[in-house]
């Protein structure tokens, strides 16, 4: 871990996994949408009350080195590994990207991602915001979507309830907090949590308007397309 204890990324090259695919990353028909926020913000929960509304939505589990928080499941929430697996994961070029975040690793699979997409599929991801920028380079396609507290006193007020964290985490947590948010605009939507109701309805919102723009109807439309000529 760095001495300031920032999120530090290692991205996957775009033209080696180009070249590995064998294939246009850009001509999926499948949709990618990447949810980043702040720790406490309440991203897994609306991408969870997302995924209930939403069957055609698919989640994409990440990997990582940290130890399962409350109840959440091998598999579910997390692939779970261990550092020495998971360094091994990235010599094999398992992953689109990885960071070290708060001292653990987390990467995404570069395998479950495309197969999904293949088969026109929309994935959702959720990673920190480094990790969503390197996807935006090797897949330009994918929706980044980052979630804002209403403001950093109610964040620390969420991470005190949600009674996981020692002081010393919180704080370290609250200080990425603002190097995190202020890479909010390099994202393409941004939807404030300040009540959940209103802040999942504009999640989805922003997953069939995706899939009403011209591009992606086009991709996953293309006997539609092709039989107006419009390809």
């Amino acid at each position: 871990m760095t001495a300031d204890n920032s999120p530090q990324t290692s991205p996957t090259s775009a033209d080696a996994l180009s070249a590995a695919s064998g294939d246009n990353l850009m001509d999926y028909p499948g949709n990618l949408f990447v949810v980043s926020a702040p720790s406490g913000t309440g991203k897994s929960s609306l991408v969870k009350a997302l995924l209930e509304l939403d069957s055609r939505l698919q989640v994409s589990v990440s990997h990582t080195t940290r130890a399962p928080r409350g109840q959440e499941q091998q598999g579910r929430e997390y692939h779970f590994t261990s550092k020495e697996e998971f360094l091994a994961m990235v010599e094999r070029g398992d992953f689109f990207e990885h960071a070290e975040v708060h001292g653990n690793h987390y990467g995404t699979s570069r395998h479950a991602i495309e197969d999904r997409i293949k088969n026109g599929e929309d994935v959702v991801l959720e990673i920190d915001w480094q990790g969503a920028l390197q996807i935006k380079k090797i897949f330009p396609n994918a929706i980044l979507i980052f979630i804002l507290p209403p403001s950093y006193e109610e964040l620390l007020q969420r991470l005190n309830r949600r009674g996981e964290d020692s002081p010393e985490t919180i704080e370290l947590r609250m200080a990425n907090a603002r190097i995190e948010v202020g890479q909010a605009q390099n994202f393409d939507f941004i939807v404030v949590n300040a009540l959940f109701e209103s802040a999942l309805f504009d999640l989805k919102a922003i997953v069939h308007s995706q899939r009403l723009k011209y591009a992606a109807q086009r991709r996953n439309k293309s006997a539609v397309f092709r039989a107006l000529n419009l390809v």
